[in-house]
């Protein structure tokens, strides 16, 4: 689950994880009430007013601008709220935006120079640990940090039984390039990172620019948190932070009916039962000369409903030329879910896409056979190179 810049920071704080001052806001008038607070209670007479929506780069497609008065914050807020947002990591038609962080400016007058970092939380699967990456660049594409100067970017490893040690703090310091109080800041700022990452149950957390102040503090200026959605019935304050108007109607959609489901750019779309079978039936979609335009999990229990709920949301997806069903019946019943299929289909009516259905497993046979009887235009296969030859000709 995804959370809002904001929203990460809020969880941040409660673990006094040190962030820079905001406050959300709707419209231009909440923008200038809060300006006025932030600058009463740092002192520090600019602002960012920032873009809150659920895609990074805000600041590249106009999402996150810097206002030196308050003539400014009011004009920023109104020109962000109500903007579709385009960045690199959303499509061509943006993001709307519906709110905006406005927040306390991070660059004003002191005896150091300020600095900007970058420092991420995550599970390293390779070694099966969490990992702390960093590099003293920071406030650019990490991306670029890697591929142009991979000796920029520093690792430690999170020991899962004796965790974060003091060593390790010390040693992202130093690489860091900190001293004095910007040093002993520093060590106590991992700790608290660490502790909120892994009592959130975050599967990520980044921070890009994590920031030290012209007076040595290290302020977290923008974060992206992400947690894990096995775990979310343990944070119940966390689940009400979900903002569906942010997710892809379809997968909020599915999420109703126990289905996992994920959009793609494909033309055909998948129904199948469990995650491996999934990625074998994307790889066969893609021999056969298509591309998967989704990824569709019915689980074990594959009923009519869920069967009829997972047809309904691939064929809101105008890009799907084609259905590939791919069922194994292990716990299930082959017949029942060929059943389904056929309920599913003169519920809905209409469908203007070939449907392909290869069902494997218990009563294989039984299933082909009520299909083929079903008078629909559903063309059946039972060996999986037959279902990508049917997926082929469709393409056709």
């Amino acid at each position: 689950m995804n959370l809002h810049e904001y929203q990460g920071k809020q969880l941040l704080r409660f673990f006094d994880v040190p962030v820079a001052m905001g406050i959300l806001v709707e419209n231009a008038k909440e923008a200038i009430s809060a300006a006025r607070k932030i600058e009463e209670s740092t002192g520090v007479s600019t602002w960012a007013v920032k873009a809150q929506v659920h895609a990074g780069g805000r600041g590249k497609g106009g999402g996150v601008k810097i206002a030196k008065s308050l003539d400014e914050v009011e004009a920023h807020a109104t020109d962000i709220i109500g903007m579709r947002l385009v960045t690199p990591q959303t499509s061509a038609e943006g993001k709307l935006v519906r709110k905006v962080l406005v927040e306390q400016g991070i660059y004003y007058p002191g005896e150091n120079d300020p600095e900007e970092f970058y420092m991420s939380l995550l599970m390293d699967r390779e070694s099966s640990r969490n990992v702390i990456v960093y590099s003293p660049r920071g406030g650019m594409n990490i991306e670029e940090v890697a591929a142009e100067t991979p000796e920029q970017i520093f690792t430690e490893v999170i020991d899962p039984v004796a965790g974060i040690q003091p060593f390790q703090c010390r040693r992202i310091a130093f690489n860091l390039g900190l001293k004095g109080d910007a040093f002993k800041n520093m060590l106590k700022f991992i700790p608290r990172l660490v502790k909120a990452y892994l009592e959130t149950d975050a599967s990520l957390v980044e921070i890009n620019p994590l920031f030290k102040t012209s007076d040595n503090r290290i302020l977290v200026v923008d974060t992206k948190m992400t947690i894990d959605d096995n775990s979310l019935f343990r944070h119940p304050d966390i689940v009400e932070m979900r903002d569906v108007q942010e997710e892809d109607p379809m997968e909020v959609e599915a999420g109703k009916h126990d289905l996992n489901y994920v959009k793609l750019d494909g033309n055909v779309g998948c129904m199948v039962n469990g995650a491996g079978l999934a990625m074998a039936t994307m790889d066969i979609i893609k021999l056969s000369g298509g591309e998967p335009a989704n990824f569709l999990d019915v689980g074990g229990s594959a009923n009519a409903q869920r069967v009829e709920a997972a047809f309904r949301i691939i064929l809101q997806d105008p890009g799907v030329e084609a259905i590939l069903v791919n069922i194994f019946g292990g716990i299930v019943r082959c017949d029942r879910v060929a059943r389904g299929i056929v309920d599913a289909c003169e519920n809905i009516g209409d469908i203007r896409v070939p449907i392909i259905v290869r069902l494997q497993g218990t009563n294989a046979e039984e299933a082909k056979q009520i299909i083929d009887d079903s008078g629909l235009e559903v063309q059946s296969a039972i060996l999986l190179k037959d279902a990508a030859s049917l997926v082929t000709r469709a393409m056709k």
